[in-house]
């Protein structure tokens, strides 16, 4: 039935005049519950359905959707596209095309070891009863007033076909635990942390994540830190992050400046621009040890898919090679643009939005050096095993990170815990001060924001533990 309804949209926005049309059916159904300071909060239940039509008519670009899969409703919506599309080119002093017109068929599923569907609401509520029990009984010196965790799962089904004969059928599920806890002592004042876990499977990932001894552990460290962490001096120093620090990293300072929409200054009224030129393909930002990826085969991760949303395969695109910038994320308006094509990059939250240049699991691949290793070549420097807060500017080249787990470092052993330090820096300067990649490689999940309406979209942010020479790292005006 709905490759009937995709067929007739497609079929439609010919007639009407369109040389070029897509149409992509998804819903999505979603659950999550939260317990918010001992408290359990009404279970959130989502389903979201419906069509959405893109066209190129007269060189100009037509979106129009409805959550009505009916005929009448459909057709509708492909004059609409067609319409939308013409009133535009008026404007368009250059005319749109595409690049990637390869012809794909695919029809896959990611597989729940444990589906989340046969877990009851029962068992739900009693595991995040538990975790909220084991982070108050964690508390010696100090108290965590404010706490708020949530477990989360969605199914999106999708089905594409576009007038070039491509007809891709997808179903991805994702579960994600959110955890967010505030901790306070009379004398020492407040912190506060926050994290996500995300992965393209069902309860059992929840299983592997053994949230009790993980939200216990996190409980420990923030109270440690905040009572008997120690103000940084401001100075240069060794810095050495953790794979969590280095993720962020990775998804801010190279993930997004390489989306070509942002390159070509397309988003930089929404959601910011980027320090990268059109140019910059082989030009160096950072020392050799600066490699980043964006892998969206990944398998069981957050950001997983096969193809994108106008139905090009996706592959590992390598965006920064030994310092050097390899390539752009490109979907196929840019990827025509540039002359490369599409690198499958083209990603939407709902039916009811255009796809756009997105990330999907961005990280620094694993170098050959161990964790001991790292801290062992640093004389006098800070361990930041954590964030509690970043910000980047609107054209990524300026950012600041406030750690929030992090100790000193002196003569190649980790000492007395660092409250807040803080890293401000430029972009190119960090991936130029990076000297070496640990081994330690992981992934940690978040929800990445971009658009006018925004999408939120799941993302794996990663790495190893990193090192980076000689940078200023100072201490947190609020400690």
């Amino acid at each position: 039935m709905y490759e009937e309804i995709a067929e007739l949209a497609i079929n439609k926005a010919v007639s009407f005049g369109a040389s070029w049309a897509e149409a992509r059916i998804q819903s999505d159904d979603s659950f999550s519950i939260s317990i918010k300071n001992g408290s359990i909060e009404q279970p959130e239940i989502e389903k979201i359905r419906g069509i959405s039509i893109r066209v190129i008519a007269g060189g100009a670009l037509g979106f129009a959707s409805t959550n009505a899969l009916e005929r009448n409703r459909v057709i509708e919506a492909a004059e609409m596209a067609v319409k939308g599309a013409r009133a535009a080119s008026l404007l368009t002093k250059e005319k749109i095309e595409f690049a990637n017109g390869k012809e794909e068929k695919a029809d896959f599923s990611v597989r729940e070891k444990r589906p989340f569907e046969n877990v009851s609401p029962k068992s739900i509520t009693s595991l995040l009863k538990e975790l909220d029990l084991r982070v108050v009984q964690s508390a010696k010196n100090a108290k965590f007033p404010s706490r708020m965790f949530t477990l989360s799962y969605q199914k999106t089904r999708k089905l594409y076909l576009n007038s070039e004969g491509s007809q891709i059928r997808c179903c991805v599920p994702r579960a994600s635990f959110h955890f967010l806890c505030g901790a306070y002592h009379p004398l020492k004042g407040t912190i506060e942390r926050s994290f996500q876990l995300g992965a393209s499977d069902g309860w059992k990932a929840v299983e592997r994540w053994k949230l009790l001894e993980k939200v216990e552990r996190e409980a420990k460290s923030l109270e440690k830190n905040l009572v008997k962490g120690k103000r940084n001096q401001t100075a240069s120093m060794d810095l050495v992050v953790g794979p969590e620090v280095a993720g962020i990293i990775a998804h801010e300072s190279i993930g997004h400046p390489a989306e070509a929409d942002r390159i070509l200054g397309r988003e930089m009224a929404q959601a910011g621009g980027s320090y990268m030129k059109p140019d910059w393909i082989g030009k160096r930002i950072g020392s050799e040890s600066s490699t980043v990826v964006d892998d969206p085969i990944l398998p069981g991760s957050y950001g997983f898919y096969l193809f994108d949303d106008e139905g090009v395969k996706a592959r590992k695109r390598v965006i920064v090679s030994e310092g050097r910038i390899n390539e752009f994320l490109q979907n196929r308006e840019t990827g025509k643009n540039f002359r490369t094509g599409s690198n499958g990059a083209a990603r939407a939250s709902l039916y009811s939005v255009e796809p756009l240049v997105r990330m999907a699991n961005t990280y620094f691949p694993a170098g050959n050096w161990s964790f001991e290793e790292l801290i062992e070549g640093v004389a006098h420097g800070i361990y930041m095993k954590n964030f509690m807060e970043w910000n980047i500017d609107d054209k990524r080249i300026n950012q600041r990170y406030v750690g929030l787990e992090a100790y000193q470092i002196e003569k190649g052993e980790i000492r007395d815990p660092i409250k807040l330090p803080v890293l401000e820096i430029s972009t190119f300067e960090l991936h130029k001060r990076l000297d070496a990649r640990g081994n330690d490689l992981e992934f940690h999940a978040a929800t990445c924001g971009k658009g006018d309406p925004l999408q939120a979209i799941p993302v794996f942010m990663g790495g190893p533990s990193l090192r980076f020479s000689g940078v200023r790292v100072g201490g947190d005006r609020k400690c």
